[in-house]
């Protein structure tokens, strides 16, 4: 049986209009969980992650450590709270409509993004999207051990990305992947379609130079 093409989706700020991170940290604190000086911090980062500068890996497994012994059924109640007053409604039409032809056309569609399984999946339901590759919190009996069982961004997207098509018959050659962000460019290179959503600065100078797509989403 033939190989079969997929349209891989990136999700902050390409399928949604606003980065979760932040988002998710403009949620806790008005509701008072996290401190103003720890909403700048996040600010700051979010800001080198748009530069490309980021230290994804190192910061992620920071942020990780932290939630060691937190209850995971507490997060997964709030992040339902947070996908239905916050995210469902930044949802971008183009993608919606991009989803829907993909869909159409036959073609495998993947959300892989790398927020977490809590915002990952919650979002992929909400636009019908089956297969969902994201970073993943790890939990052992409802607690978290403050580890990751899988990361998502950059060279381990990639990897996630390769292995989820050698099981499911996917000729990444043939694929699509859509993202706004330079930090995504291993994966761009790796499908035989990279289209450009939205692109940071970085990215729009990259795409332009190899011509690939540009799109505008809202």
């Amino acid at each position: 049986m033939p190989l079969q093409p997929a349209a891989f989706f990136d999700m902050d700020n390409t399928l949604l209009n606003v980065g979760t991170g932040m988002s998710w940290v403009r949620f806790l604190r008005r509701r008072g969980e996290i401190t103003n000086r720890l909403v700048a911090k996040a600010v700051y980062w979010s800001a080198l992650y748009k530069l490309a500068v980021l230290d994804m890996e190192d910061v992620f497994t920071k942020m990780t450590a932290d939630l060691e012994g937190d209850s995971e059924q507490e997060m997964l109640d709030k992040a339902e709270v947070w996908y239905r007053d916050h995210l469902v409604q930044e949802v971008a039409l183009a993608g919606r409509v991009a989803i829907e032809a993909h869909r159409a056309a036959g073609h495998h569609v993947v959300l892989a993004t790398g927020s977490t399984q809590y915002a990952a999946r919650p979002v992929a339901k909400g636009v019908g999207i089956e297969h969902v590759l994201s970073s993943v919190l790890e939990a052992k009996d409802g607690t978290f051990t403050g580890k990751a069982s899988a990361l998502c961004f950059g060279t381990h997207k990639v990897r996630l990305v390769e292995a989820w098509a050698d099981a499911n018959g996917v000729d990444l050659g043939r694929s699509w992947f859509y993202s706004d962000s330079f930090n995504d460019l291993p994966l761009l290179e790796r499908v035989g379609i990279p289209i450009a959503v939205n692109p940071d600065t970085r990215l729009l100078r990259h795409a332009r130079r190899r011509g690939w797509p540009v799109r505008y989403w809202v």
